[in-house]
Formats: structure tokens, sequence, C-alpha cells
């Protein structure tokens, strides 16, 4: 016999303890029961030391003492849930692992194909034998365990129900590792496997994982393959039209047949374009939406399918819907703070004009520097060291020794043979987007000398003359000449090349994400003074989650738009001192393919059917032990009002 519940030695301790505390309360006991009847006094005091000699009288009370201690042995007993060897030697072990991933959201069964795998593991969960134990583990881009190691239904059952999909892809590998390692050592050890089949290699940086003796069972759910998905998307602002945007976004068609998609973007909630395509089978289209506006802030892409002609009207998600929507978070339009340091230059004033979201403040060198804090500062043909509050730094013309770079000797175009101007252009950088600046013409430059991280954005065949690099997390560009002395201001690239410069200085950090894809670890910028913030998921469920080294971390399994917001309020306005959105994406190609599949093996071992599980009368002793218990209740309770034991 031996006891799968509480160890023999805990069970040991308690019913000393139990028992000791009914034989103290049986010792204190020390008052009979009154039994009044219609005899003198005088025949009450010899049958009261009549009874109180009877040998029959103890034994009837110690009869009673122990049929009371037998009843607490059963129930003390009962929690070790003991078991013969034999069946404790046929129980099976057996973690199963239910695929949550973003396929198994699939609606070709009914109403999904998690919903699906759920009612059949119900079935194993109630046919479990006597001697079986059994664990739920969620499978996504993390393994959960739900439940523990244990034959009770209904914990099992609550773990079923507990089982949530998510947008992610299942690391199968990691799931299969969890299993085996819960599974070491004991007896009859299986994996069951509750999925779509869509799992990939079940194979990682470790290599192929081993089963050993580990039996592996498959419950394949699902019956379509055809999906369309929204596979990537993306968007951002044109750099001289804040309120204009372009968004990038591929379609993909995991089908065998030919369908008709209809494409919506919304932005802020509204419809703002709407377009029709057909989409060949297995074909992944990468489309690019330009000069799209009517949006600030968010934006969301939606495909649904064509029914009946091109030309009808009624459309219709597909089996996944999960896929078929994408969001963007577009950066803040923000307005630039610019300093610009001149004696005055009109073709300079001209070009910062077109942009309204710049906010221009022109000093003279002797009032520099101006009050307040810039995101730019503008040097043209000024010799001064910037001060702590300049921002990033645009030199026009530099001279003198206060500047991160060498100002070296100057050229003049002084021969007719080789007209002084941009011999080679950096074409890639982006301040000089959209620019064309081979045919300019100088009358003098300065060549100029970074160090050996600076871009050499342009040169004349003397040396460098456009130069752009980064000090102490601030950039800078410089321009080797007067622009007054060539014929720049007379082409669009002069203002283009202010532009772009400013825009490369303030625009959000090249790192900006407008989505994050899901199913991974997200860093999220936040301010690094504080030590946790309150993120709200798209469901609107609230939650903590930690801040490290200014980046709010957490694993990323909804798509949707988030809210990150910190605990401390401002006292002046009662409101949050910190916000900021985020949106996320299901863009999974490999999720978004969502043919089923029927046989899975994992190297030469191939998953067998689910059997062995039949809904019955489970046979344990422990609910013996309890039935035993309350047959001697009943009998005890009889013999003490028949008076056999008072």
């Amino acid at each position: 016999m031996h006891f799968v519940g509480l160890p023999f030695s805990q069970l040991l301790t308690a019913f000393g303890v139990v028992g000791g505390l009914v034989v103290v309360f049986y010792i204190l006991k020390l008052k009979r029961r009154p039994v009044p009847v219609p005899f003198s006094r005088l025949w009450e005091k010899i049958l009261r030391d009549k009874q109180a000699t009877s040998l029959f009288s103890q034994l009837k009370r110690l009869l009673s003492l122990l049929l009371q201690l037998l009843i607490v042995a059963l129930m003390i007993f009962a929690m070790g849930d003991p078991r013969t060897t034999i069946n404790l030697r046929e129980g099976r072990n057996i973690v199963v692992l239910v695929d949550a991933s973003a396929s198994m959201q699939a609606t070709d069964e009914t109403p999904s194909r998690l919903e699906r795998g759920r009612a059949a593991l119900k079935d194993v969960v109630r046919g479990l034998g006597s001697s079986d134990r059994l664990l739920i583990a969620q499978m996504d881009s993390t393994t959960t365990p739900l439940s523990t190691m244990t034959s009770e239904v209904s914990e099992l059952e609550k773990a079923l129900a507990a089982v949530t999909p998510t947008d992610t892809r299942a690391d199968y590998p990691r799931a299969l590792r969890f299993a085996m390692d819960t599974l070491r050592g004991l007896p009859s050890p299986e994996i069951i496997v509750v999925s779509d089949g869509a799992l990939g290699e079940p194979r990682d940086s470790l290599g192929l994982v081993d089963l050993e003796r580990v039996k592996l069972t498959f419950v394949p759910v699902g019956e379509v393959s055809a999906n369309v998905a929204i596979t990537a998307f993306s968007v951002r602002r044109y750099p001289l039209d804040k309120s204009r945007y372009e968004a990038m976004l591929e379609l993909s068609n995991s089908g065998d047949e030919e369908v008709t998609v209809e494409l919506r973007v919304y932005g802020d909630g509204l419809l703002n374009d709407t377009s029709r395509l057909r989409l060949k089978a297995k074909e992944r289209n990468l489309r690019f939406l330009p000069s799209l506006s009517g949006a600030s802030h968010q934006l969301k892409a939606e495909v649904l399918l064509v029914q009946g002609a091109e030309d009808s009207q009624a459309t219709v998600p597909d089996a996944l819907p999960a896929d078929n929507v994408a969001y963007a978070l577009m950066p803040e339009r923000r307005r630039a703070r610019v300093q610009v340091v001149s004696q005055g230059n009109l073709y300079l004033d001209a070009a910062l004009l077109l942009d309204e979201y710049l906010d221009v403040i022109t000093v003279a060198p002797d009032k520099y520097p101006a009050e307040g804090k810039f995101d730019v500062t503008i040097f043209d043909s000024v010799s001064l060291r910037p001060s702590e509050n300049s921002g990033h730094l645009f030199f026009l013309n530099p001279s003198g020794k206060d500047l991160p770079f060498t100002v070296e000797k100057e050229v003049l175009d002084d021969d007719p043979q080789s007209p002084l101007g941009f011999d080679e252009i950096l074409s890639e950088h982006p301040i000089v987007r959209h620019t064309e600046l081979s045919d300019v013409n100088v009358g003098r430059v300065k060549i100029l000398k970074g160090e050996k991280e600076d871009k050499i954005v342009g040169a004349t065949f003397k040396g460098p003359i456009l130069l752009a690099g980064r000090r102490a997390g601030f950039k800078f560009v410089a321009l080797g000449f007067d622009i007054r002395e060539s014929d720049l201001p007379l082409r669009i690239s002069w203002p283009l090349l202010v532009l772009n410069t400013i825009n490369d200085f303030v625009e959000e950090d090249a790192s900006y994400l407008s989505s994050f894809a899901t199913g991974s670890v997200w860093r999220v910028p936040a301010p690094s003074q504080l030590q946790t913030v309150k993120v709200i998921e798209p469901s609107g469920k609230e939650r903590k989650i930690p801040v490290d080294d200014g980046r709010a971390v957490m694993l990323g399994q909804r798509a949707g738009f988030y809210t990150l917001v910190s605990e401390e309020l401002d006292p002046a306005t009662n409101e949050p001192t910190f916000k900021a959105e985020f949106a996320a994406n299901l863009v999974d190609p490999r999720e978004s393919a969502i043919a089923p599949v029927k046989e899975l093996s994992v190297g030469d071992k191939s998953a067998g059917e689910v059997g062995g599980f039949s809904v019955g009368v489970r046979r344990e002793n422990w609910i013996y032990l309890l039935l035993a218990v309350i047959a001697i209740s009943a009998i005890e309770w009889l013999t003490f009002h028949r008076r056999v034991t008072v």
C-alpha cells in the first residue's frame, strides 16, 4: 500500500494530534447524562452508585471513544489517498500541451479550434483512471502550467477553462522540453498535444527534442486551410508635411484559390481609404499607400473577403479574423524650437517659413543664447561656443575653434576646367533626400575634417564640404560655404536641405516603431525614474509592469492599442505624470497559414491517437474510507440515542 496524497509520516502526526484531542475531551467529560425517572431519591442514589461502579458502563464509554478514534483515523488516512502497489504501477503520468496560438482562434471548427480541443480534453479528464495523474499546460510563445500533476477532476476542469487564446506563435520545442522535465523519473509518462498541428519543427538551439521513452499522442483540430491576412503594417509621416502620411502593408493569401479582398484603412476611427484587389493562391502582396491624410494619431488596416462577384458589396471575415486587422500609431506631431544665430540671411529665413511646425527665433551673435531650451540651433557664418540648451547644431559657413570638427583650408573657384561644387554625394543620407546638388556652383568653400565616425555627406575634389556627425548625444551638420556665394538658394534643393536637416534632428528616434510584434518581449520607452507603470491592454484589463533602464518591459500576447500610465498623479491637474500609447500586431505568416496537420511526429517518433480514457466510476480507496466514516458515524449516532454507549 502506498500513499499518493499526504506522506505516511504526516498522516501519523495528524492522527496523533487529533486523536489526542479526542481522548482529552473524553477525559474531561465528567458530567453524566441525567435521566429523570419517577423514583424516590433513595432509588436514585442506589442506581447512580451502581452505574459508577459498573464495569459494563465503563466498557460502553470505552467503545464510544474507540469509535470516535476510528472515525478520525479513517478520515485522516483518506487524505493520504492510499493506493495498492499494482494500481500505482499501472497509473499514467500525463502532460497535456494545449495549443493557444493565434491559429487556434480559427472558426472553421464551431465555435473555434481551441473550443473544439477543449471539449475533447473534457472527455480525457473525466475518463482518468483512479491512479492516473495529469497536468494541463498552455502552449503559446511561452509554456504556462495551469494545474498541478493531479487526478482531481475539478482542478483539471478549472485549468481547462483557464486556457486563453493569444495572438502569438506556439513555441513547440520549449513546450516539449517543459513536458519532458515534468515527466522525468515518473512511471508511464505520456504527452498529449492538442493543436491544429501548425507548430513547426520541434527543434531549438539545443537541437531536436528527444522524447526518449515518453509516449506521444495527438488530438488534431481544424478543417480548412484558406486564409487571408495582413502580415506586415507600418506607417510614417512625410518629413515636409506632417499632416500627411504613407503606409506600407503586406497582404497574404495562404489558400489554394485566388480571392478578391477589400482593404480598408481607418484613421482615428474614421474610414480614410478603401480599395479592392485580387490575391493569387499562396501570394504575398506588398503594397504602399502614399499620400494618406485625415488621421493624427491612430491607424488601423482591415482586410475582408468579397463574397460573390468582384463588384459585390458583401464582405465577410475569413476563417481567422485575428489576422485580418493591424494597428499602428503615428509619431507625435510636435513643434520644434529653432534658434537662428545670424546677422541676417533672407534665404535662410525663407526656407524656415515653409514648415508650419517650426517655432523660429532669430538672435544676433551678441545676444546668444536666447532664453529657453531649443531643439535646433543654426549658426550662420558665426563662430560661438554652443550653449547647453542649444540642442542639435547646424553650421553654415563655419569658422573658429569652438566646433565639433576642424575647419581646414579655404578653396576658391579659380579653375575654369574644374568648377567648384559637389563632386561626391552620399545620396542615401536623409539630409539630402529628394535633393539634386551635383550641379550646384560655389564661389569658395572651406574643407571640413571630422572624426572617424562622422559621415561625409558631400565633398568636392578638394575634400569634404558637407559633414554630419554626433557628439555627446547631439547631432550636428556642417555646410562648408556661405550659401550667398553660390547658386544653391536659387534651387528647390536649398529649402529641402534645410528642412531635411531639421527633420533629421527632431524627428522620432530611428528606433521608433509604429507597432510591436506579438509573441516577443516589448521594451517600451518610459521615464527612467519610474519603477513600475500601469499598462491598459486592448481588452481594458489593467496591470503593473516593471520599468528597467528607461524601458517598460512586458511580454506581448495580444494585438491592439495599449496605454502606459504612471501611478503618480500631477497635483495640479490630477492626471498621471506620464502617459504613452503603443500598438501591437499579429503579423506572423506562419500563424496565418492555418492549414491543419493531421499527423504529428517528433524525430522518428510519430504521435498516436489518444486512448484509454473512459468516463465511469473511478475506483479510489479514499472514497471507501469516507463511506466507512459515514457508516460508523451512523452507528455511533444510533447507539448513543439508544443509550447503548451512554
